[in-house]
């Protein structure tokens, strides 16, 4: 008998969903199974890695530095798209004082369109706490490293292992799909259960081994192999002790319990020029895009709302108090964050020149939005738009 078929050394039940039926799988299995297996599951991650691994720049250094700037640019970022930011700012910023000098605007700006900018805010704080109170030097041990700001357990174990080879083992969304489906765990990731038994099962696979290397084996295995789509199950060497290819739960694991609730908002944005000047505001420092530029906005309830708004255009010379001409209106444009869903219409208006609408806004000329860090929304809108694609420059 393999060990596919005796995983757990107690019973896990895992509930999932195809078409109209329901079932429930049971698993027993001896201890001395699930230790052998443990063995053999580390010394074969760690073998795939070594012939596998990428050759990725954050990985020739042992800098901490170096290795968080890395893990902060690549929390919910693939590598193919955090490359080029790892380069920028590691080029621009070689050192955390470097950073540190920087002001909130310029990181911003450097950041743009790479999404949860509060990851950008945190970074340039903790730089500056590093350079004034740490008199530059990055802190060395797991404990300390994990009081930093926007640092969590996983970022602190990373950046604790790869730099000083202390053993914490990291847990991340790869190594969660990793463990789940090779030992089948069905407790739920998003939970205070889940998450302290995948902790510990991952500081389990860790002992014996180099903390550094097999935190990077874990995590390069799931980015590589244990994909969450699109598995390449038929040639992975863990395939046949495997819980979740034996047993046909690859699509199943890991299991999450809740569901994202993601609310709807429905933006219409003003995108007012005159012959040289452009209308923008600078966003509030609290809630999505804090503190980035976008043009006017007008947010309605409902997307009955929003159309009736843009329907009525005499508001427009209201607001705007000037004589204008609408060049054009926008379709609905969705965009997807974490947790809000945005429908967006741009209306582009010309006036004859141009005046603030309210305090916090600012008139530029149309060749220095270029400066200014916009959300990837209005990235997107500008580059669909020939006549506004000049404003984007070296965005």
């Amino acid at each position: 008998m393999n060990f596919a078929s005796q995983f757990r050394a107690q019973i896990y039940t895992i509930y999932y969903f195809k078409k109209t039926d329901f079932r429930i799988i049971n698993e027993k299995i001896n201890t001395t199974d699930l230790k052998n297996n443990k063995v053999y599951f580390s010394k074969a991650i760690n073998h795939w890695y070594s012939i596998n691994k990428r050759n990725l720049p954050w990985r020739l250094s042992t800098d901490p530095y170096i290795i968080w700037l890395s893990e902060i640019i690549l929390q919910q970022t693939r590598v193919e798209q955090g490359m080029s930011y790892f380069n920028k700012f590691s080029t621009k910023y070689p050192s955390v004082t470097d950073l540190a000098l920087a002001s909130e605007d310029e990181v911003l700006k450097d950041w743009e369109g790479l999404g949860y900018y509060s990851r950008a805010r945190n970074m340039l704080a903790t730089a500056k706490y590093i350079s004034s109170e740490l008199n530059g030097n990055f802190p060395s041990t797991y404990k300390e490293i994990i009081k930093l700001k926007g640092v969590g357990s996983y970022t602190a174990a990373a950046i604790s292992s790869f730099a000083y080879n202390e053993k914490q083992a990291v847990v991340d969304g790869n190594v969660y799909r990793v463990l789940s489906r090779f030992f089948g765990i069905s407790t739920p990731i998003d939970s205070t259960e889940g998450k302290k038994e995948f902790q510990l099962l991952a500081n389990e696979l860790i002992d014996n081994q180099i903390p550094s290397q097999h935190n990077q084996a874990m995590m390069e295995f799931g980015a590589l192999q244990c994909t969450p789509k699109k598995t390449a199950c038929e040639i992975c060497p863990l395939k046949l002790e495997c819980f979740a290819f034996n047993k046909g739960f690859i699509n199943d694991l890991p299991y999450k319990s809740k569901k994202i609730k993601q609310t709807k908002r429905y933006f219409t944005y003003l995108i007012v020029r005159d012959p040289e000047n452009l209308l923008i505001q600078k966003r509030p420092d609290k809630g999505i895009w804090a503190n980035l530029y976008e043009f006017p906005l007008l947010e309605s309830n409902s997307a009955q709302e929003q159309n009736e708004l843009i329907n009525d255009k005499n508001w427009l010379k209201t607001v705007l108090n000037d004589n204008i001409i609408v060049n054009h209106i926008s379709d609905t444009h969705k965009h997807i964050l974490s947790h809000q869903q945005l429908f967006a219409r741009f209306i582009e208006i010309h006036v004859d020149a141009i005046a603030k609408i309210s305090d916090n806004q600012l008139i530029i000329n149309q060749q220095d939005i270029s400066k200014y860090a916009l959300p990837k929304l209005l990235i997107n809108y500008l580059s669909e738009r020939d006549d506004l694609l000049y404003l984007l420059n070296d965005n």
